[in-house]
């Protein structure tokens, strides 16, 4: 049975991208049930998880809806608490962003400009735009020819099409054993089947692509080689070349996220540098910049462009002109840039702040990550101990929203370090530590 985080995940990455508006009923729970295939006491549970996370609420007689957006409540770190401090998402801002990006943007008061930026776009853009991706995405020994990028409305509609156009319906995707959420609400809305391939300390295994593909067929492979989610790690040269290697052996095409790459800069070279005519590789702008403004990138070899492409219109997934009239401009006069250097001084120092706090636990993650692997120390259990940390007012992640297949999930959370005031995240980090360290009948409620 599919496990009900996994669904409720799917659930609220709809809500997140407006297929569920503010205010909008979700169906009854028997009806959910019969919709997703899964049993009515799993529909309740995810009814429930969505409340847990403060994205629904239920209403005596009339039903379960999408609660409209508020204001965030003060954090309280103390039991009992309404407030929610955000360890889950890990969307980045620095307070001189805003001036930054407002700045940029007096070109496009023009009449002459807005009109045209406010007109219909396709998904390959404009010559301005594919010009300005080309240069924001070039790092040391690889830039993409400007020909080859095409545009969706974010990373997620990147990877969509990516997908849909790779992998067909009843097709196979190869994807790391613990991997980004949302690839698997994807995979369910197209109709692929999700394998986990085998993870070491330093990513996947080449192996385990050869092995998986033997046993029958994949589509294409799916990975994070830079700053994995959920990880936080970064694979080597020496494993991305012989990914590359087995790529070409097997005659398949893989997917490259590089969504959180720009943290890391001068990092190693992505995998379209090391088997470019096999690599679709996808970027985005929201974590550079801002979340409610966002262009997904995608850089398509010439043999499988027309495919990606397609797959993009076909989804609606095209990006909106006045986003990507923005982005050029911001890119092209530095913005871009120096929001980007600002981020990764800031994700240093909240690491930093991490570590000190979880130093005597095992974490794992990039120095330069905005989120880090917690394993936790026993007796604890994900589950549990996400139950504790919400006790008191501390929203994270387990385990098993990463895991694909059917295997155990790790006794393990995911922690974003992005959202919080640096000072909260502190207290917070502070109150999951002294969590850790008791045990879960001691956060136990009356």
């Amino acid at each position: 049975m599919e496990d009900y985080r996994c669904v409720a995940d799917g659930v609220a990455a709809d809500i997140e991208a407006g297929r569920f508006r503010p205010g909008e009923r979700l169906p009854p729970q028997r009806a959910f049930a019969r919709e997703r295939g899964i049993a009515g006491s799993t529909a309740s549970r995810v009814y429930q998880e969505l409340a847990r996370r403060g994205l629904v609420v239920g209403e005596v007689g009339r039903g379960t809806f999408v609660r409209a957006a508020e204001a965030p409540p003060s954090p309280a770190l103390a039991e009992p608490s309404e407030a929610r401090i955000d360890l889950e998402l890990s969307y980045p801002v620095v307070p001189e962003q805003s001036a930054l990006l407002a700045s940029g943007l007096g070109r496009m008061l023009r009449p002459d400009v807005l009109d045209a930026a406010l007109g219909p776009v396709g998904v390959k853009g404009t010559g301005r735009a594919r010009e300005a991706a080309a240069a924001l995405l070039e790092v040391p020994g690889w830039r993409p020819a400007p020909q080859d990028v095409l545009f969706a409305g974010n990373g997620r509609q990147a990877i969509a099409g990516a997908v849909a156009a790779l992998v067909p319906p009843g097709g196979r995707l190869g994807v790391e054993a613990l991997t980004y959420p949302v690839i698997k609400g994807i995979a369910s809305r197209l109709g692929v089947t999700l394998v986990p391939l085998r993870m070491d300390e330093q990513g996947l295994c080449p192996e385990a692509i050869i092995e998986a593909h033997r046993r029958a067929p994949l589509g294409a492979v799916y990975v994070q080689p830079t700053l994995h989610n959920p990880y936080g790690t970064t694979m080597p040269w020496q494993r991305r070349a012989s990914i590359a290697a087995a790529l070409h052996r097997l005659d398949l095409s893989v997917i490259e996220d590089r969504v959180w790459a720009f943290i890391l800069g001068d990092g190693p070279a992505p995998l379209a540098s090391l088997a470019p005519a096999r690599t679709v590789l996808i970027d985005s702008l929201s974590k550079r910049l801002v979340p409610g403004l966002s262009i997904g990138f995608v850089v398509a070899p010439p043999p499988m462009a027309g495919r990606v492409a397609a797959a993009l219109r076909s989804g609606g997934w095209a990006p909106g002109g006045f986003a990507l009239d923005a982005a050029a401009g911001w890119i092209a006069d530095g913005t871009v840039e120096t929001v980007v250097r600002a981020k990764r001084a800031d994700a240093a120092s909240r690491r930093r702040i991490a570590d000190e706090i979880l130093g005597g636990f095992a974490v794992r993650s990039d120095p330069a990550s905005y989120f880090c692997w917690w394993e936790l120390p026993e007796p604890w259990r994900a589950e549990t101990f996400v139950a504790a940390a919400a006790r008191r007012g501390i929203a994270v992640t387990p385990a098993a929203a990463f895991v694909v297949g059917t295997a155990a999930a790790p006794r393990a959370v995911r922690l974003g370090l992005a959202s919080s005031p640096p000072d909260v995240l502190a207290r917070a980090l502070t109150v999951l530590a002294e969590i850790a360290k008791g045990a879960p009948e001691d956060t136990a409620v009356d």
